[in-house]
């Protein structure tokens, strides 16, 4: 009999071919941004701890709330220090995105930190969130440790689109994930999501991806349809649809119009 164990939602959809969207959130401090991800139709939300101030303590208690719901936590570490990963991971997060990973060395360096032995080298905390804190053997810790952790790249350089053959060839990484924007950036096109050169990269990445059996995402698109399907015909099924912060501001700035233009044509 397995172990008992959370089930990881994300990582089951894209084992069955499927498509999973997710949510950034970086305003977000309390638990219930979980519910509220899961209630608007999310399978995953990430927490965007490159671009914020949201502490170790909130990002567990929100991870820890979101394996109730079912609900796949993830989190954007802000940098390659391997005790940020492992330290989220026994928190209760489901998977890490690792920003701006440009070289196999540094892929590598990657599963080290999140994956359990014989993939990586992740230190043992024993029985967490992800085992349902039951006390469990501690083959059956690793084992559900490593079954349940999504390991996502972000290539966000040109060297990281140059190599992403040969990231996406080392094992336990499971996605190679396109920010957009930083992208955009470094190529010296910032915002430019239509060009040629961002539009090579995501084919390159898409390339590489297939030939070694690993999921293509993409970030930063900021709901561009058209982009949006191109991508979803090149393969992508891990879109990050957008943020806490862009969803509040476009309805709070849509509510805030719509009464504005009701005050200037009253009704009789």
């Amino acid at each position: 009999m397995s172990a008992p164990s959370v089930a990881n939602r994300a990582k089951e959809k894209l084992a069955a071919g499927e498509l999973v969207l997710c949510m950034a959130t970086r305003q977000a401090r309390t638990p219930d941004i979980a519910m509220i991800a899961d209630a608007a139709g999310f399978d995953s939300f990430y927490i965007d701890m490159e671009h914020s101030t949201i502490t170790l303590d909130t990002a567990g208690a929100i991870c820890t709330a979101a394996l109730a719901i079912g609900i796949t936590p993830i989190i954007r570490v802000a940098g390659h220090a391997a005790h940020d990963a492992s330290r989220l991971l026994d928190g209760g997060a489901l998977g890490i995105i690792y920003p701006h990973v440009s070289t196999r060395e540094e892929a590598e360096s990657f599963v080290a930190a999140c994956k359990f032995p014989p993939l990586g080298h992740r230190s043992v905390a024993g029985s967490g969130p992800a085992q349902l804190y039951r006390p469990l053997p501690l083959a059956e810790v690793n084992r559900v440790g490593n079954a349940l952790t999504l390991s996502i790249a972000m290539l966000e350089t040109e060297e990281g689109i140059a190599h992403a053959d040969a990231i996406a060839a080392v094992p336990g990484i499971d996605m190679l994930l396109i920010g957009s924007n930083d992208l955009c950036t470094e190529l010296g096109i910032p915002g430019e999501l239509h060009h040629p050169k961002l539009k090579a990269a995501y084919a390159a990445t898409a390339q590489a991806c297939a030939a070694h059996a690993k999921v293509l995402g993409i970030g930063g698109v900021r709901g561009d349809a058209d982009l949006t399907a191109e991508l979803l015909s090149l393969g992508a099924r891990f879109m990050i649809a957008g943020s806490d912060v862009g969803y509040l501001a476009d309805a709070a700035r849509r509510d805030a119009e719509k009464i504005r233009a009701l005050a200037k044509n009253p009704r009789a």
